[in-house]
């Protein structure tokens, strides 16, 4: 069984804002302390919808990397990468192509759904068609087994796990499979190899989920076996062929409730976005302009908090107490919209101040920044070559 690993994405969109912190950012700072992680800017992505954009797309890559390390991401504990260096990616993405039924793509719900959208784009193009393919290549790649994602991303993932069957059933086809898994039995020794027979057929004949836990649990200390043999004897516990591709999990992660200037969602399109490193000052002017509730016309009228967008800052920022404050205050007309966003701007500003105090360091010395992104490269391409030299042998490319 191949060990727990984390991966996640996203276009380089530039300096981000604190709807990204509070939706993914803050997450990935969790998730890098519990498991092996992999980020990366996925910059070929960017330009299935942006193609003729394409001067942007560097700055926007180191921008965005800047702010990962000012969110507090570490690259001793994490591996940060740019997607275009790790050329594999798009190798896979080919050779999975191959194999990918057409109609796979066209009913992935977001992309009926952008063609929609964005009018004002050409998605009309085998790029753009074939982006759930890459992104299901970037998760195959690393064989990684959890991956972060709202509840709009789990069609995404369920269609990566389909394509990681499909190429291990048409691929996993090893001459001579079940002598080679039981020889791999034997290797066991007596002991676990009785064991492993137990649970093989515990879970084929009765479905026992906990029988298959144990098993690849004791696979995974087998030193004994070469990854070979571990990969069969993981195929042949289920009933499968040789395991090659693992299938994701989706990691699902609470939605952000981050709203934007206007009560929107945040986001830059609708210019109404607090950046992650904001200056104090412009935080506490976007804020004190805020919109509030309509019906708070003049200081002494009463408001309703859910109708007003700073509550949902409250929400996300204030504490039980202060909340509590902010409710009356409105409903009482006890205090003044003024009042009530300060404990908003002063919260917002205290959790930048790390951020602008990390982000700082790499703004005064840019090859700071460059070291850490190649070395996080050289670490997932050899990930990632590892995962396409048994793709080339399983599919016959190997040529040795």
């Amino acid at each position: 069984m191949y060990p727990e690993r984390v991966l996640s994405g996203m276009r380089p969109t530039g300096a981000m804002h604190i709807g990204h912190y509070h939706g993914a950012l803050k997450n990935w700072v969790r998730l890098q302390n519990e498991y092996p992680c992999f980020f990366f800017v996925a910059d070929w992505h960017a330009l299935t919808t942006a193609y003729d954009e394409t001067e942007i797309i560097e700055k926007s890559v180191w921008d965005m990397l800047v702010d990962w390390l000012a969110a507090g991401i570490d690259p001793g504990q994490s591996t940060l990468f740019i997607q275009s260096r790790v050329p594999e990616h798009a190798e896979l993405t080919l050779l999975l192509g191959m194999a990918t039924p057409l109609g796979w793509l066209e009913r992935v719900p977001t992309y009926k759904d952008q063609i929609e959208r964005l009018t004002h784009k050409d998605l009309l193009t085998y790029g753009f068609l074939g982006y759930p393919l890459m992104q299901a290549a970037d998760i195959l790649i690393y064989r990684a087994n959890l991956v972060p994602v709202g509840e709009d991303q789990v069609p995404h993932i369920e269609m990566t796990r389909e394509m990681a069957r499909r190429f291990n059933h048409l691929y996993g086809r090893e001459p001579g499979f079940e002598q080679k898994a039981q020889d791999a039995v034997r290797k066991l020794g007596a002991k676990r190899a009785r064991l492993y027979e137990e649970l093989r057929k515990r879970f084929q004949e009765q479905g026992d989920a906990e029988a298959i836990g144990q098993a690849r649990a004791m696979l995974g200390d087998a030193q004994s076996l070469s990854m070979g043999d571990r990969e069969r004897l993981f195929g042949y516990l289920e009933g499968s062929r040789k395991l090659i591709l693992v299938e994701p999990q989706a990691l699902l992660t609470e939605a952000s409730r981050m709203p934007g200037l206007d009560g929107q969602k945040m986001s830059k399109s609708y210019g109404n976005t607090i950046g992650m490193r904001e200056d104090p000052e412009v935080v506490t002017r976007k804020v004190r302009t805020m919109p509030t509730d309509p019906a708070r016309v003049r200081r002494n009228d009463a408001g309703s908090p859910e109708k007003c967008p700073v509550w949902q800052l409250h929400l996300v920022y204030s504490d039980d107490d202060t909340r509590a404050w902010a409710d009356k205050g409105c409903r009482s007309a006890g205090i003044g919209c003024l009042e009530c966003k300060q404990p908003v701007i002063d919260a917002i500003i205290r959790e930048q101040e790390p951020m602008r105090e990390r982000a700082q360091v790499y703004l005064d010395d840019p090859t700071l920044l460059r070291n850490i992104v190649a070395d996080g490269c050289d670490r997932a391409r050899k990930a990632a070559q590892e995962t396409m030299r048994e793709v080339r042998e399983a599919m016959g490319l190997a040529y040795t």
